[in-house]
């Protein structure tokens, strides 16, 4: 079964210094229908203004991965964790038994385009921490990368949950697939360009929910296609 969450669906609020959209409910936008997908929480496509940014806030027990897509972002936490994220890297901040951070444009010139992802962790209570891997873009490149999973395999930052993020870049005809075993979901995301999943046309900010199939089938349509697969319990 295939559901599609179609971009112009989601929540948007335009703040000025920030133009965001979320694929799920998240602060002022609410839909019962939208709470997320298996231990997928949220996914926020935000552009932050130069400059601009989130003051220091509050997180617990979630896991947060950050994929920045144009752009710089800088981020500070009170693990003493502290840099700057760019198209490549991933952040993952475990907020657990609780933490608070920073996150800012670290450009005074440019935007920043970024995805900011929630997934619910195993369980509660886990020790804050704190991680950045650098994926160059040539890994990406017509192949499925695994960027996060909860063994750190091939490189990978560590989550506290049964899932695993893969990310890619497709041109026009180039094509990945992902099987997927029984009892598995997944959730496809295309951060930017156009593409088919399982013969379903979609584009950038599309949301694509995926049960009972055997497997994630990716082709490019056209031009250069960037996509975040999460496979799932």
């Amino acid at each position: 079964m295939l559901t599609l969450r179609r971009a112009a669906d989601r929540g948007h609020f335009d703040h000025g210094w920030l133009d965001t959209f979320h694929t799920f409910s998240f602060a002022d936008y609410h839909d019962p229908a939208q709470m997320g997908f298996r231990a997928l929480r949220v996914i926020n496509e935000d552009r932050v203004a130069p400059g601009q940014g989130f003051g220091t806030h509050p997180h617990r027990d979630m896991e947060i991965i950050t994929w920045v897509l144009d752009g710089t972002l800088a981020h500070r936490d009170s693990t003493g964790a502290g840099g700057t994220l760019r198209h490549g890297e991933v952040q993952r901040m475990s907020a657990g038994t609780g933490l608070t951070h920073s996150e800012f444009n670290g450009s005074a010139k440019e935007p920043v385009h970024l995805l900011q992802i929630w997934l619910m962790p195993d369980r509660t209570g886990h020790a804050p921490s704190y991680e950045q891997r650098t994926f160059p873009p040539v890994e990406l490149r017509g192949a499925l990368r695994l960027v996060a999973s909860p063994d750190g395999a091939k490189g990978s930052t560590v989550i506290h949950q049964d899932a695993r993020v893969f990310a890619t870049i497709l041109q026009a005809g180039e094509a990945v697939r992902h099987p997927l075993a029984p009892g598995r979901h997944a959730w496809v995301q295309v951060a930017r360009g156009a593409a088919t999943v399982n013969g379903t046309a979609v584009g950038a900010g599309d949301g694509v929910a995926l049960s009972d199939e055997p497997e994630v089938s990716i082709t490019g349509s056209a031009g250069e296609a960037e996509l975040l697969v999460f496979d799932l319990a």
